[in-house]
């Protein structure tokens, strides 16, 4: 057996094969056996560990645990003869596992190892290691007392490794491989000063020596403002050393693109005073330029962009306020926020400064607007709209006709990208989206806005995939490509290496489809879009499985799969497959519709699935409501995943309600131009 704790906790067979360790007690009598490392935890400790008041059978309780956990720990051991790696000692149990069997375990040892190792083969060895974090270490119990001092030690252990790779990279001459890791490690510990000081050096080794000084100097700024102190000697000798070229750092290649940029901020900074408008009106262009780079450039210019319109909301001047805003016209194709709460306190500063200007019906307004259509993506009510969930759809429609009597190109597709963010009151909107699709194309096109051509080929992917036009989506998806590659846009391939494992799963290859989903999954890793990323890899997994009605392989996802946003709606399918009718029927009696966005219709046919399988009338009619406006589209609506047609689904859910005489009138599909009985927009 194989431990992993550098994330989430979970076993794996010899085969590599997930092992169950039933329900979440028995991963927690795990987890502490393990941070103890082979010693023994006696019974109370762990009745003390695993609850804030032990009930009074807590022996008899984690007993149970136990016997659960060696019978899937050792699944060949005879009855009646003694557990070898889950052992009763004295008072309590200990784990016997071997050094190597447990992932962090073998990490401290690999980092230590590698202190006395050569720096090229110290390189080798530290990535691979660092190689087996998938999160947080013991993720599943962050908030255990008896875990977090575990936890502190082994994140620290990390951030060491992370330090040593790169300083023996830098002993090997490889200082430009050190530099996205080390840029990235600031970014998420920023107080840590030997980081600081190995980007610079590392930067300085790439012969960026203007782009070394400005992160000594972030350094510093950041350590005056928010702990009240200067940087340490080693920091302060190395900006010494990087202005005078000093000879023990290496040779520092010149870099014309680095010296026009420091020379270009170096005049800025002298000539446009702190504390200025004119400033934060910068900066937040500075945030639109650099939102299209992904990875850490898109997480960061969303944090920076809020804080310069905080900022330019705390003026008290809401023409400012506008024009910070309306500036950050980053085109947005994924229809869930990356961060809700973020994208909450944007439109009530937009909203609010919206009251406050005069109602001109200018571009300025028109920004606005549709500021507030593209960031309340997803938060559309789900079944019943109310006044408040409206609001952004007809912010959209006024920003539209606003851009369009101005005849203004990039602000009519800035307004467009709100309409399309507020375009799914309902499914079966895919032809109005292909045609909203092909404007902003046209109009981009015509005028040079490449950031806008490449979203209007995107939008049509997904149209192209909902309406199952599979070539027309592969022209769209190769002209996306070809933008992406001219203009230098590295998260476009997010969308269409999404796209093209679709197209493997459409093409009834299973096995290649799941490693096509596996290779485009590693697209996601650092490209910043949380709310994309978060449960989509088993969505993708579940969609295929349906689409080839593939009841089994469901049966065997991982029951501790982190479903993210989707589990409320893929619930049911799994406790189906697994043969758990009961908690099947449970989990759909008050579901919730999924929100109205590009997922829509695929979370609605896992439900339709499940609630034929367990013939849940009531569910079974409100699905067939929700999907009929669609009958003639496919689940592919994201472009990114298929659970297959909307038809067959709906012909699944009439053949089941068939046998419910009372609801059979209330399933009929609705006629050309009708609306869902429950849609009131």
């Amino acid at each position: 057996m194989r431990f992993q704790v550098l994330g989430p906790v979970i076993v794996r067979d010899e085969a590599g094969a997930s092992v169950s360790l039933r329900g979440p007690r028995h991963r927690a009598v795990l987890a502490r056996l393990i941070v103890a490392r082979r010693r023994v935890v006696p019974v109370t400790r762990l009745a003390d560990d695993l609850w804030d008041e032990p009930p009074a059978d807590a022996v008899g309780a984690i007993r149970t645990f136990v016997a659960g956990l060696r019978r899937a720990l050792e699944p060949d051991r005879p009855p009646r003869t003694p557990a070898r790696l889950l052992v009763t000692e004295g008072p309590g149990y200990a784990l016997r596992a071997e050094p190597d069997a447990v992932d962090a375990w073998r990490f401290d040892d690999t980092v230590r190892a590698a202190a006395d190792l050569p720096a090229a083969q110290a390189v080798c060895v530290l990535t691979e290691a660092l190689s087996w974090w998938h999160g947080p270490a013991y993720a599943d119990f962050a908030d255990e007392a008896w875990a977090r001092a575990e936890r502190s030690r082994l994140t620290e252990q990390r951030l060491l490794a992370v330090e040593r790779r790169a300083e023996a990279q830098l002993a090997i001459g490889t200082a430009g491989a050190a530099v996205p890791d080390l840029d990235a490690h600031v970014a998420e510990h920023p107080w840590r000063e030997d980081a600081w000081r190995l980007l610079a050096t590392a930067l300085y080794g790439s012969g960026r020596q203007a782009d070394a000084l400005a992160v000594v100097g972030r350094a510093r700024r950041m350590l005056a403002e928010h702990m009240g102190i200067d940087p340490g000697p080693r920091l302060r000798r190395l900006e010494q050393d990087l202005l005078l070229q000093s000879e023990h750092l290496g040779p520092g290649a010149a870099d014309p693109t680095a010296q026009v940029w420091e020379q270009a901020r170096a005049a800025y900074d002298s000539a446009v005073p702190a504390r200025t408008g004119r400033r934060l009106e910068s900066a937040a262009g500075l945030m639109r330029d650099l939102a299209v780079t992904g990875g850490g450039g898109l997480a960061a210019a969303r944090r920076h962009r809020l804080a310069a319109v905080a900022a330019a909301d705390e003026l008290g001047d809401p023409e400012l306020t506008a024009r910070v805003i309306g500036i950050y016209d980053v085109p947005a194709i994924w229809t869930r926020s990356d961060d809700p709460a973020q994208d909450r306190r944007l439109v009530d500063i937009a909203e609010k400064t919206l009251r406050r200007l005069p109602d001109h019906g200018d571009a300025g307004q028109a920004r606005l607007l549709a500021t507030i259509a593209v960031e309340s993506r997803g938060m559309l009510p789900a079944e019943h709209p109310s006044e408040s969930g409206l609001r952004p759809l007809r912010a959209a429609r006024q920003a539209e006709q606003i851009a369009r009597r101005l005849r203004d190109p990039s602000l009519l597709v800035f307004a467009l990208d709100g309409v399309f963010m507020q375009s799914f009151q309902r499914a079966g909107l895919a032809p109005r989206r292909d045609a909203l699709g092909a404007e902003v194309l046209a109009v981009a096109a015509s005028n040079n806005l490449a950031t806008y051509e490449v979203l209007g080929h995107l939008i049509r992917l997904q149209a192209r995939c909902a309406l199952a036009d599979y070539r027309g989506a592969d022209r769209h998806a190769a002209a996306a490509d070809a933008l992406a590659l001219r203009h230098e846009l590295p998260l476009v391939t997010v969308f269409t290496a999404w796209y093209r494992a679709l197209r493997t799963a459409v093409a009834k290859d299973l096995a290649a489809a799941e490693a096509a989903y596996e290779r485009a999954a590693t697209t996601l890793d650092g490209a910043g879009m949380p709310g994309l990323e978060h449960g989509l890899l088993p969505l993708a997994r579940l969609s295929l499985y349906l689409r080839h009605h593939e009841s089994e392989r469901i049966a065997t996802m991982d029951p501790h799969t982190d479903w993210g946003p989707y589990t409320p709606w893929v619930r049911p399918a799994l406790f189906v497959a697994r043969g758990e009718i009961d908690r099947a029927r449970t989990a759909l009696r008050h579901l919730a519709s999924p929100p109205r966005d590009l997922l829509f219709e695929t979370l609605w046919a896992a439900v339709a699935h499940a609630a034929v399988a367990v013939d849940d009338a009531a569910v079974m009619r409100r699905a067939h409501t929700q999907l009929s406006p669609a009958i003639a589209e496919t689940t592919a609506q994201s472009g990114l995943l298929d659970a297959g047609p909307v038809r067959a689904y709906l012909a699944d859910l009439e053949a089941a309600l068939s046998r419910h005489p009372a609801q059979r009138s209330r399933s009929r599909r609705p006629g050309r131009g009708q609306r869902p009985a429950d849609d009131h927009t």
